[in-house]
């Protein structure tokens, strides 16, 4: 498994395995790769997952998505993909989001060292988002 910096030429592979798939996903995963802050884990020819981190969050970095190939879901590979971005930070501080329905990605960041941070109401309908920090022991 390789684990490496997007390129142009991943981003329809990219768009094709995240499960929102809009318009608008299309032009942020292009300015992501652009912009270097898009990493993919690869099998063979195969994306197997991706995951954006910037500095972005009150100078610290900032996880802003992962996204599992739905068929490889269930193996590892989102934990495996936060320790790899790990490495990529700028900062000490590592923060990320999700929301609070989705309880899958809850248990997978505390089960990577993340503890929660806090919570933001209204940019979800009924769903708030709950904010999580790593900090490096």
């Amino acid at each position: 498994m390789i684990f490496r910096p997007a390129k142009i030429i991943d981003i329809n592979s990219i768009y094709q395995i995240d499960s929102v798939a809009s318009t608008h996903r299309f032009n942020e995963i292009t300015q992501w790769v652009k912009q270097g802050v898009c990493f993919i884990l690869q099998d063979s020819n195969d994306i197997l997952a991706y995951g954006v981190i910037n500095q972005r969050f009150f100078a610290h970095s900032f996880i802003e998505l992962l996204m599992v190939n739905r068929q490889y879901r269930r193996q590892g590979l989102g934990l495996t993909l936060i320790n790899k971005l790990k490495m990529q930070s700028k900062s000490q501080k590592i923060f990320t989001s999700t929301n609070q329905s989705n309880t899958a990605t809850q248990h997978l960041l505390i089960k990577a060292g993340f503890i929660p941070s806090g919570y933001i109401e209204n940019l979800d309908d009924n769903d708030p988002e709950l904010i999580y920090c790593y900090i490096p022991e």
